[in-house]
């Protein structure tokens, strides 16, 4: 079924900040089914628009939707950022820690891959001293079963020798 332009925006105004309408209730109100008003809530969050599920408490919302007002905030300064708190109906100090997190939240993954590409490196190092000891060692064997076959041929050809080679 088709719905006006004015009707789908107004339904998605409900969906977002300040208002923040569960969509069970919202399908109570309009009639439009559930599924149809998942597609709009998905298709606004496409488009990087805060669209929280129904949730009054920020700090139910999705890391999402955290993420999306977060990227809307970004740019702005003290003032901008209390006016958009003000119509989202959010707190600055919210946003801000919100933002800290997003910051933060790759520092340890970075610290954690350069340890770990550090580590393996050093592994890497450590298997090719193994491997040129075992090559010395396996040159060190063949040299010795060489001398030993030698020895053999020689004592065949010429005889048992009590002395030492």
């Amino acid at each position: 079924m088709a719905y006006s332009k004015e009707l789908k925006q107004s339904i998605v105004a409900k969906m977002i900040p300040p208002n923040n309408q569960p969509l069970s209730q919202i399908q109570q109100e309009t009639g439009i089914p559930e599924g149809t008003l998942k597609k709009w809530r998905a298709d606004i969050r496409n488009k990087g628009i805060a669209a929280p599920a129904g949730e009054q408490r920020s700090q139910q919302w999705s890391t999402r939707d955290k993420f999306l007002i977060v990227i809307e905030t970004a740019t702005l300064n003290e003032i901008e950022l209390a006016e958009y708190c003000r119509k989202k109906g959010l707190y600055a100090e919210q946003v801000k820690s919100w933002q800290d997190n997003c910051m933060q939240a790759n520092g340890g993954v970075a610290q954690e891959l350069a340890s770990s590409q550090r580590r393996e490196k050093e592994r890497e190092k450590e298997l090719k001293q193994v491997r040129k000891e075992l090559q010395r060692k396996d040159a060190a064997l063949a040299e010795t079963a060489a001398i030993l076959v030698l020895r053999k041929k020689a004592e065949a050809i010429w005889g048992y020798q009590d002395e030492e080679v």
